[in-house]
């Protein structure tokens, strides 16, 4: 089993020790209502069910998120680094069979659980594995960004092994890999907080091999959360917020602060090139965490839709920057001919976690779907952008009901773009506890197609994906 270098576990130690000289407090946001980290791994069979769910909805709906097992200093703990827990809700033939919760199985957590280790290499500062769960090569998979590598997880959710993918290969990876409809193969920029001055370009192939790194040189050491894809390009997001030393010896949990001096740009990769072939274009001052599809143009550019925070990591410590802070839904138009990117907004109201029907990704497409959010009503309102109007329509969930990333599941041989159903898990503080919600996307404003009411609270987490049955 390859282990830790020496510069990963000197670095972890030292972060640790700087995390512990914090003053104390008892209270952050983040272990709190609808953040709160539940304490136990549970299985229920017996699940109410509300409506009628689609029969065509044979899979397990995943989602995972930050879920620390033990907090010493609650003032100093930040929400991207707690410990990951999966949850999962699983359908057949219009039943609800069960939901599941898990640790992923981090050396630390298994430590902490009283279990050995699991089998396969590890690398990176830190273990939580807690961003995103896919599916890829006909596995499970969950992943986390900054140097660590990937998780599978088998059909119950349990994690069996570490390792990148089936590959031999010892690169960083990412929590978003983009998967191409047409050739299978996930691509990825990827970046490691011990190597500042570049990021990679790699490949997974549907047997789940890497067949391309290609390194690009950067500066500052940027937080690439997310890229995307189109049918001949890579897009690279290189946005100021970098690693911060600052950050480190005031004992932050995430060592990334927005960084004035950093250039704000935008690669544009060709798939089958090479680092020298990158052209970069840049773009005004801003963070993008998540993008929602791109595609190319006929005049050489590219679109591409994106979530953009005005800053990000500027004063906040513990999570993203909030108030204040504007959020908007956007579309780039990046022209590498005249070396710009045209900013169009779709919406300015406050946004997050923009998904689309995957069959399009690379594609031109008409329906974007983001989770509204405001600091009274948390995340009420899922939000679908339709592109050729600029009209939103709102399907709102209910006073005290926050929903979480809505995946759209498209119908079995369906011709509508829209034709299917979105996914989420919500949850109500009046009951503090969580629903599985679906909502049928052709009456996205009408009542829920169905609800898989839980006996349990989900917590609000990051990123899922539905998992049909042949995964």
């Amino acid at each position: 089993m390859a282990s830790l270098t020496f510069k990963e576990r000197a670095v972890t130690w030292l972060s640790q020790r700087l995390q512990s000289r914090v003053p104390y407090s008892s209270r952050n946001p983040y272990l709190e209502g609808m953040y709160a980290p539940v304490t136990q791994e549970r299985t229920e069979t017996k699940l109410r069910v509300t409506g009628e769910l689609p029969r065509e909805l044979n899979g397990l709906y995943a989602r995972i998120g930050p879920n620390p097992m033990q907090v010493p200093n609650p003032g100093a703990y930040h929400w991207f680094t707690g410990d990951g827990m999966v949850h999962g809700v699983r359908l057949q033939d219009g039943q609800a069979l069960w939901y599941r919760n898990r640790w992923i199985g981090s050396d630390s957590v298994r430590q902490k659980q009283g279990r050995s280790k699991l089998p396969g290499p590890r690398r990176g500062v830190g273990d939580a594995v807690n961003t995103n769960v896919f599916a890829h090569g006909g596995r499970i998979w969950a992943a986390v960004e900054a140097g660590s590598y990937p998780v599978e997880l088998n059909a119950e959710l349990d994690t069996i092994r570490h390792g990148l993918f089936d590959s031999q290969a010892s690169h960083a990876f990412t929590a978003h890999p983009r998967v191409d409809p047409a050739t299978g193969e996930a691509h990825a920029i990827c970046y490691d907080a011990l190597k500042p001055k570049r990021v990679t370009h790699m490949v997974v192939n549907e047997q789940c091999q890497v067949t391309k790194v290609v390194e690009l040189p950067v500066k500052h050491g940027p937080m690439i959360h997310d890229c995307a894809i189109t049918r001949t390009q890579v897009i690279v997001l290189d946005l100021p917020v970098t690693f911060s030393l600052k950050h480190v010896f005031q004992g932050a949990g995430l060592p990334y602060g927005w960084n004035e001096r950093h250039e704000a740009r935008v690669g544009l990769l060709p798939r089958h090139g090479q680092a020298q072939d990158i052209r970069w274009i840049p773009v005004d001052p801003c963070y993008v965490f998540h993008t929602c599809n791109a595609h190319d143009l006929d005049d050489g550019g590219v679109m591409l839709d994106v979530v953009v925070h005005a800053r990000m990591f500027d004063r906040s410590r513990i999570g993203p920057e909030a108030d204040g802070t504007r959020i908007t839904f956007e579309r780039w138009h990046i022209d590498p001919a005249r070396s710009a990117v045209k900013r169009t907004v779709v919406s300015d109201r406050n946004q997050e976690f923009p998904r689309c029907n995957e069959t399009l990704s690379t594609l031109p497409y008409r329906y974007a779907y983001t989770v509204g959010f405001n600091n009274a009503e948390a995340a009420r309102g899922l939000l679908r952008h339709d592109l050729h109007t600029g009209s939103t329509l709102v399907h709102d969930h209910g006073a005290g009901r926050s929903t979480g990333e809505a995946v759209f599941v498209p119908r079995e041989g369906a011709t509508a773009e829209d034709d299917g159903w979105l996914l989420s898990y919500v949850y109500d503080a009046n009951t503090d506890l969580s629903d599985l919600v679906v909502v049928n996307a052709q009456d996205l404003a009408g009542p829920p197609q169905a609800v898989v009411h839980l006996p349990v609270r989900v917590p609000a987490g990051f990123h899922g994906n539905w998992l049909p049955n042949q995964v």
